[in-house]
């Protein structure tokens, strides 16, 4: 992604992170190994994989409940960046309901998803590299 594309990005998550709920949301130690272990990439094809089962249908199953809350670092950054059910893609992306997402939507939502992984991993580096010198 493009410098152009990761500051839009990082504006959209940095708006949406002003709610006190979305707010909320950080990578727990368990989903930081996940993806130190995996690999950013593989956490990324999981994501396309879960939107695309998940949120991508016009209407999918139990809409507005289909996110877990935890237990894979994909679902906290689903609900950190309201990328979590239709609901939230509307209010949060402008992407409205009603009709499955396109490719170029489904590439944004897991766009955000990485992006906002990538933040959160270096918000727990931060205080590792200030306290190396």
């Amino acid at each position: 992604m493009d410098d152009q594309g990761t500051e839009a990005i990082d504006a959209r998550i940095d708006r949406i992170a002003r709610f006190p709920f979305r707010a909320q949301f950080h990578l727990r130690s368990r989903e930081i190994h996940y993806v130190a272990m995996r690999g950013l990439d593989v956490v990324g094809d999981h994501a396309r994989d879960f939107v695309t089962q998940r949120v991508a249908p016009a209407r999918p199953p139990k809409d507005g409940k289909q996110t877990p809350w935890g237990g894979h670092p994909v679902f906290r950054a689903q609900h950190a960046t309201g990328t979590c059910c239709r609901g939230c893609l509307a209010k949060n992306h402008a992407i409205p309901r009603g009709r499955d997402l396109s490719e170029a939507e489904i590439d944004y939502v897991v766009a955000v998803i990485r992006r906002w992984i990538e933040r959160d991993l270096e918000r727990v580096r931060a205080p590792l590299t200030r306290g190396a010198g």
